[in-house]
């Protein structure tokens, strides 16, 4: 067979079929080369879901006549420059783009026009169609500098690729997803977007830095988020890891609202989800997924950002640091949170008492599970006493004095005097959780606050409050483990049962202890003696597939958090209880003394707050 060599437009076509895969993929790169030609603004025009017509303008930097033939020719770019020694340094990248591809992939699957102009100069035109490039000439240019990219029928050069197209409403929710990407990321740079003549976006520029970030983020992800974000901002080993992330009652049902950028470039990572997953394991139900938008700045030397050939991935130089690093900032973060839950729980009790709204509900189910029909007792290997941890509890209350206004077993509230109220612990409405001024259907605890009233639910709220007070049980005494009487060999991937011998020391403080038994395969000696007759098999085959996929043990440790989880439940205050005055008090101080008690542990709210002005606004009087 005899080797031949391909001529440069199909050589071009075929380096369009990486990187130029949608009119998405075409914008990101155009969009890019204005960020790195210092654009403040950049304005987007769409056709046809960008197969018509896709136009990208900014006030960059610019070109210059001369420039223009080399822009369009493949690996020529102004992104990176030699060194003394004639080399280029791929592992020091510190723009968006860098490999001198885009536009002559562009040019040839499609009618692609460049006009330009630099500070001082004149502007001037180029245009290529399926790979054939025209001469240089004048053109009209209106700013001082910057350029403008129009693409003109995408793909009409290589037909195939347009049968693979899906739906023009699903392009064009791609490129809105793209561009708000770019957005989020640079939230100094002002976007519009207009899609076939009508505004889809029009983001102002912010002030850089957190708070002109965080306006960005609200922007695009919604006012809810930037009201119920709470700040990430910890740098660890020249890592720096900032952004945003909600709070754990603030979920959605998929994942799809996580975003990464590394060095202000949009990335997608399995890396981000498994951390996520790992730092919101004691809050979040499984089928929620939390909102955030995270950025890593690290020296470009310890990424590698030439992966993939569409810079959609890219890959660190100590993942594990990286990795450590975000879930460690996220859970301190949601520490420092406190007993916060998010406003939108308050939202949604407003709109159930409207007439015209009627409750939903299903806003923080998980799973199916209810306290409501919990079993009244777990059947675990562990126990935990209920009572003494009530007792403990009820200890702090201030004064056994009765609080009028507490409900009778029929779920009635009986009025309390103005007199009586006024001597109802005044002082303690100054606190965030206010005073208990009643418990209605004997499970859920009517607080006073300064300007409106709390809803606690008395189960929900002790339980996590049991359910903090056991990992710290389990941090200072460590995980208790059982030996098995016959220790069980599990047969494995020789990878994976490399991946869990060198995490043995690891696992073993989990109280999972195994060794290597030959080539595939390990044997378990010991397993947490909380999990009880645990499939031994099952567990381990789980275990490696998270370290081949995270590179954490996240199978068991959520495990472990799912039995404590399930004996904070049964051993909490249940539903249905008579509390005393001082013992609703307690709790209230409790849950804020206590992190993370906002919600429970299973991703539902403990308590929705009512402010007084929402409250009048019900009656009209506001």
């Amino acid at each position: 067979m005899t080797i031949r060599r391909l001529p440069p437009e199909t050589v071009n076509r075929i380096a369009a079929g990486e990187v130029v895969e949608r009119p998405a993929s075409a914008l990101k790169e155009l969009v890019e080369n204005a960020l790195d030609a210092g654009a403040a603004r950049i304005e987007i025009d769409v056709e046809g879901a960008g197969l018509t017509r896709l136009i990208v303008s900014d006030d960059g930097l610019g070109m210059s006549a001369e420039d223009l033939p080399l822009a369009v020719e493949r690996h020529a770019t102004s992104k990176l420059s030699p060194d003394a020694s004639g080399g280029v340094d791929l592992l020091n990248i510190d723009t968006l783009g860098f490999r001198g591809e885009a536009l002559p992939s562009i040019g040839s699957v499609a009618r692609l026009s460049i006009s330009a102009r630099k500070r001082g100069g004149e502007g001037a035109q180029i245009r290529v169609e399926a790979g054939r490039v025209s001469a240089v000439g004048p053109a009209p240019f209106s700013t001082v500098s910057g350029a403008r990219v129009e693409v003109r029928d995408l793909f009409f050069a290589t037909p195939a690729r347009l049968k693979f197209m899906k739906s023009e409403r699903a392009e064009n929710l791609a490129i809105v997803e793209e561009v708000k990407r770019q957005a989020m990321a640079h939230e100094a740079v002002q976007f519009s977007l207009s899609v076939d003549g009508k505004a889809q976006l029009s983001l102002a520029a912010e002030t850089p830095g957190d708070g002109g970030r965080l306006a960005r983020l609200g922007a695009i992800l919604g006012r809810d988020f930037q009201t119920n974000a709470i700040l990430i901002d910890q740098t660890r080993d020249g890592v720096r890891l900032s952004g945003y992330a909600g709070l754990p009652t603030f979920s959605r049902g998929n994942a799809q609202h996580q975003y990464l950028f590394v060095n202000g470039r949009p990335v997608r990572d399995r890396l981000v989800g498994g951390a996520l997953r790992a730092a919101y394991a004691d809050f979040l139900a499984r089928d929620r997924h939390p909102v955030a938008a995270l950025y890593v700045d690290l020296p470009p030397t310890e990424v590698d950002v030439n992966v993939h050939p569409a810079k959609a991935e890219v890959r660190f130089r100590d993942p594990t640091l990286v990795r450590g690093l975000i879930i460690g900032a996220l859970r301190h973060a949601l520490a420092g949170a406190g007993h916060r839950a998010s406003t939108t729980t308050a939202d949604t009790a407003l709109a159930g008492f409207r007439p015209e709204g009627g409750f939903r509900g299903g806003a923080f189910a998980s799973g199916g599970f209810s306290a409501s029909r919990a079993a009244p007792g777990w059947s675990g290997t562990g126990q935990y006493l209920p009572q003494q941890t009530w007792e403990a509890l009820s200890t702090k209350a201030a004064s056994s004095m009765a609080l009028p206004g507490v409900a009778d077993p029929s779920g009635r509230v009986e009025p309390a005097g103005a007199e009586d109220v006024a001597t109802g612990a005044p002082d303690a409405e100054r606190f965030p959780l206010g005073a208990a001024r009643a418990q209605v259907h004997a499970t859920y605890i009517i607080a006073q606050t300064g300007d409106g009233l709390v809803i606690v639910d008395q189960h929900a709220a002790h339980e996590r409050l049991v359910y903090e007070r056991m990992k710290e049980e389990l941090a200072s005494g460590g995980v208790k483990s059982q030996r098995l009487l016959l220790p069980e060999v599990v047969d494995l991937d020789p990878a994976d049962a490399d991946r869990l011998s060198r995490r043995a020391v690891e696992l073993a403080e989990l109280g999972l202890v195994l060794e290597p038994f030959g080539p595939g395969a390990v044997v378990v000696r010991e397993t947490p003696a909380l999990l009880g007759e645990a499939d031994v098999g099952a567990l381990v085959r789980d275990l490696a597939d998270d370290l081949a996929e995270t590179g954490q043990a996240l199978a068991l440790s959520e495990r472990l958090a799912e039995v404590c989880s399930s004996m904070a439940c049964h051993g909490s205050v249940r539903a249905g209880r008579r509390l005393s005055a001082p013992e609703m008090d307690a709790l209230l101080r409790q849950m804020e003394a206590t992190p993370h008690s906002g919600q429970c542990n299973h991703g539902r709210p403990t308590y929705v707050e009512l402010k007084l002005a929402d409250i009048e606004r019900l009656f009209g009087r506001r």
